[in-house]
């Protein structure tokens, strides 16, 4: 041994042991953390809400025609498909970073010819292989995985946004039909009053003002009328769109959807008990952080040295036929590399990956808080519907019998006509008003399933 070589194993050892202090990650615990926070959620919402056994998100609007569209936009949405041909590239990339932790065999052949020379013909077989002593490959690979948790827990919550947003756009078709058929109601008696008042007007028993009145009505009607038709062509196409169709009348004919709104509602004691932990953008935040660790963890396991083998067979002949490794030569060669100065682009790199498990973290925080939010509002906004569609039960229950009485007393001459017009404006109102509520009645039993972490089964 040479008096260089003890100076060189000395070198080396220092450089280990200095870098091994350099290898442990920030102190701050981001997995521990975020596992925490949603601990301290579970006990937030078993005080908020308690029920059964678990449900989806199609259970909150029983609709057999609507269970079909549901379906069917799952298969056709290109916006899904494309969730979908991501996650099948995060299962790629997993098989790339994999492939690091096995051997890799790589085959050679060449020719040469030089001037006053015979030809040569070499062919070369290497394995070579890294030993991971740090598990640095191991925690690549593991955080690969991790990203494809990521891409499944995206593709559940666009499989889940989907099909809100069909139960939406149904629910909305209904609502647009109602409001319709409640204008062509109150234009089919503003046009039969109008031609009553026409009458009196030519025997002499009415005046021009009520004329103009009564045609000022049902032009106001008209208007509306106009407006909620283009409201539900719109809403249909909208739904054509989710189904992943061109928009045309044989397809939305085919549609059939209710004109009344079901009248099965889940009663909100029989949703399931949930801790939000079901919920795909929470998986997929938590995910996200526990990635970001591993890659920090590969990060400074980058700055510790490196083992690497491999062997090669070399054979080198005049001609390709004894070229093929038929007296070959063999080598192994056994490597051991450290990083010693490389401007400090591994600190940086390391630096990095800890600021974005931070950002990871709080961007879960983020998502956690806006979903205690989203369930917040929806319980809130719940109570707060059903009392208004009580209020507006009564308050039609009393105007149809108004009008009732309204109609008697016209007709014995103790009322006018715009009395008993006004009582049933009134009626058409409220009814528009009621739909009105229990659509978003309805539209915000969905937001809540969304909230609470209510899905489409996979």
């Amino acid at each position: 041994m040479t008096s260089k070589q003890p100076l060189r194993l000395s070198m080396i050892a220092l450089m280990v042991t200095s870098t091994i202090g350099c290898s442990t990650t920030s102190d701050q615990d981001f997995n521990a953390m975020a596992t925490s926070r949603m601990e301290q959620t579970t006990n937030w919402n078993t005080v908020q809400h308690q029920a059964s056994d678990a449900a989806f998100l199609t259970d909150l609007v029983s609709v057999p025609k609507l269970t079909l569209l549901v379906d069917e936009a799952l298969n056709n949405s290109p916006s899904l498909q494309q969730t979908e041909i991501a996650l099948k590239i995060a299962y790629a990339q997993n098989d790339v970073t994999g492939a690091d932790r096995i051997l890799s065999v790589n085959a050679s052949f060449s020719g040469k010819k030089e001037e006053d020379q015979s030809e040569t013909y070499t062919t070369d077989l290497t394995v070579s292989w890294e030993l991971d002593l740090w598990q640095k490959i191991a925690d690549s690979s593991d955080a690969a995985l991790k990203d494809v948790g990521v891409a499944q827990a995206n593709l559940q919550a666009a499989r889940d946004l989907l099909a809100a947003n069909i139960m939406r756009s149904y629910l909305d078709i209904t609502l647009k039909q109602q409001l319709v058929d409640i204008e062509v109601k109150r234009l089919n008696v503003l046009e039969n009053n109008q031609n009553l008042i026409l009458e009196r007007y030519r025997t002499g028993l009415g005046s021009l003002e009520e004329l103009d009145n009564a045609k000022t009505s049902s032009a106001s009607t008209n208007a509306t009328l106009a407006d909620y038709k283009e409201q539900l062509a719109k809403s249909e196409r909208n739904l054509s769109l989710l189904l992943g169709q061109l928009s045309t009348d044989a397809e939305q004919s085919k549609w059939d959807i209710d004109h009344e709104f079901p009248d099965v509602l889940l009663p909100l004691a029989s949703m399931p008990k949930q801790d939000l932990a079901r919920r795909p953008d929470l998986q997929s935040s938590f995910l996200s952080i526990e990635a970001e660790t591993l890659r920090t963890s590969a990060a400074y396991k980058a700055l510790l040295p490196s083992i690497s083998l491999s062997a090669s067979l070399t054979d080198i002949a005049e001609s390709p036929s004894e070229s093929l490794l038929t007296s070959p030569l063999w080598s192994v060669l056994g490597q051991l590399s450290a990083p010693i100065f490389q401007g400090g682009k591994l600190k940086a790199q390391t630096e990095i990956a800890e600021l974005t498990t931070a950002k990871s973290y709080w961007m879960y925080q983020e998502t956690l808080l806006n979903a205690v939010n989203e369930v917040e509002n929806g319980l809130g906004q719940e109570h707060a519907l059903e009392l208004q569609q009580q209020y507006i039960d009564q308050a039609l229950d009393s105007a149809k019998r108004s009008f009732v009485s309204y109609e008697e007393k016209y007709r014995q001459g103790l009322v006018n006509i715009f009395d008993l017009l006004t009582v049933q404006q009134t009626t058409y109102d409220l009814e528009a008003q009621l739909s009105q509520i229990i659509y978003n009645r309805l539209i915000n039993r969905i937001d809540l399933g969304l909230a609470l972490g209510l899905g489409v089964q996979a």
